[in-house]
């Protein structure tokens, strides 16, 4: 296999980690989400092959798609973050004034709110299961 074939084809299993953690989401909240141990997603993250059930599973609980896992490349990423910001200047001192003026293409209002009604689940379901104990 050539060189080039073989970083596409990164396994599935670190194709999840970086979502993940780009993302910004721990083992143990994947874990919870899907209700299994954090060892399990340790292990699963390991996985070169996963299977496609759950594959699914775990692209719904990081909010993409089972296909974006497998095309998932970290060159794209970077291309992204790069194209994002226009610097034509020959020193960096736009840089700075380029990325004051990026507008997202999301509400970031309801980005935030998304996410603290998440974790305020997550804490309830902390309370929930401390409250059994």
């Amino acid at each position: 296999m050539e060189t080039s074939e073989k970083n596409t084809r990164m396994h599935l299993g670190r194709k999840i980690s970086r979502i993940r953690e780009l993302r910004g989401i721990k083992q143990e909240a994947l874990a919870n989400e899907l209700g299994i141990s954090q060892q399990a997603i340790s292990k699963l993250e390991q996985s070169e092959d996963i299977e496609d059930s759950t594959l699914d599973k775990v692209a719904k609980v990081l909010g993409v798609t089972a296909e974006g896992i497998k095309q998932y490349s970290d060159e794209a990423v970077f291309n992204v973050i790069s194209n994002t910001f226009h610097n034509t200047s020959s020193d960096n001192s736009t840089l700075i004034a380029s990325s004051l003026n990026y507008q997202p293409t999301f509400n970031t209002i309801e980005k935030i709110v998304e996410l603290y009604e998440r974790l305020l689940a997550s804490e309830r379901e902390k309370i929930d299961l401390l409250k059994k104990s």
